[in-house]
């Protein structure tokens, strides 16, 4: 135990001091008004100390600490997320909402490996970082395909980046185009749900609407989330770690993925107490905290511009696809079922 202690502590211990500060500073009013989360902070503190004070807080004494963040932490965060689902909130929202959700996810990601990798000529992992992070649910997204895919820190962080800008964008945008449309608040919480990038960012524009749009928009959020499962194993199969060949024999998905899955169908019946759940749902928040604090420190300038200006050019162009084809996509959906959106 103690030899554990020496060789995982002191690099565990930085990046739970870095992660309890953006916990600090998510609480501010700024940081809130701006819909960044702890874990986007944890990631952006790790990164501004990695940068500053790298000869200092980077070497053989910390990074396994760092690694085990990085790896271990995150796979066990990215499995306790399935608390934050359930199959009678899918069930509330109605089909209208899953189907919506579904195409989302599925046609950005597609529209993101075009553009990414067949037009700008993108190297695979920050292609399928970036559309991850989209697509899915943001930062959460990103650092679960990263494990995933063994990709750089760097690669990762480009790929939170513009997540991090392009939500951001979304909080601002969302309620000018619900004040400019007639549209149904429930209607447009699924149009909130589906399209932008980050619960937090969510919780934001449903909040700065109100009524049945903050509910809506995070319910079907969530049920967006529970697509990273799936997603993570089509990428476990298709996609190996550092672009390797496939081998013949059939990969594994991985665990933490199937652990996701069965975490959201089962919790509901477990008869847990809610404190129970909520100190669950914190532990949960506060591994990905920790493992994003790690992939920042791991994370500088240098590196940063091995990925290039072509990650925010991608996160732009998914930006407006999101926000146009995904308000289309929506509109057609809601008139297309017969019984609306419920």
């Amino acid at each position: 135990m103690t030899s554990v202690l020496r060789k995982f502590g002191p690099g565990v211990a930085i990046v739970a001091v870095i992660s309890l500060s953006a916990f600090l500073l998510a609480r501010l009013s700024f940081f809130a008004h701006l819909g960044l989360s702890a874990l986007t902070l944890s990631i952006l503190v790790g990164a501004l100390l990695g940068n500053l004070f790298q000869s200092q807080l980077v070497g053989s004494t910390t990074q396994p600490g760092f690694q085990f963040a990085q790896k271990t932490l995150l796979r066990a965060g990215v499995a306790l997320y399935g608390l934050n689902l359930t199959l009678t909130q899918i069930i509330q929202v109605g089909p209208a909402a899953v189907i919506a959700d579904l195409f989302i996810v599925v046609s950005t990601m597609c529209v993101g490996w075009w553009i990414g990798y067949r037009w700008l000529g993108m190297d695979r992992d920050t292609v399928l970082l970036a559309s991850a992070g989209s697509s899915i649910c943001g930062a959460a997204a990103v650092v679960a395909t990263e494990s995933v895919l063994g990709s750089a820190p760097h690669k990762t962080s480009a790929a939170v980046g513009q997540v991090v800008l392009f939500g951001s964008l979304a909080m601002l945008l969302y309620p000018l185009l619900y004040a400019a449309l007639d549209v149904d608040r429930a209607a447009f919480g699924i149009y909130v749900g589906s399209t932008v990038h980050e619960v937090a960012q969510v919780v934001a524009v449903g909040k700065t609407i109100g009524g049945a749009t903050a509910a809506t928009a995070v319910i079907v959020k969530m049920i967006r989330v529970m697509m990273l499962a799936p997603f993570l194993l089509v990428i476990g199969r298709f996609f190996p770690v550092g672009g390797a060949t496939p081998s013949r024999q059939r990969p594994k998905p991985p665990a933490f993925a199937l652990a996701f899955i069965a975490i959201a169908l089962i919790h509901p019946y477990l008869g847990l107490p809610e404190p129970v759940l909520n100190a669950l749902r914190m532990l949960d928040v506060i591994l990905l905290a920790t493992a994003m604090a790690a992939l920042g420190l791991d994370t500088t300038v240098k590196k940063l511009r091995l990925a290039g200006r072509d990650a925010v050019l991608l996160g732009a162009m998914l930006f407006g696809y999101l926000v146009v084809v995904g308000g289309l996509a929506n509109w057609v959906i809601q008139h297309v079922h017969t019984d609306g959106w419920r």
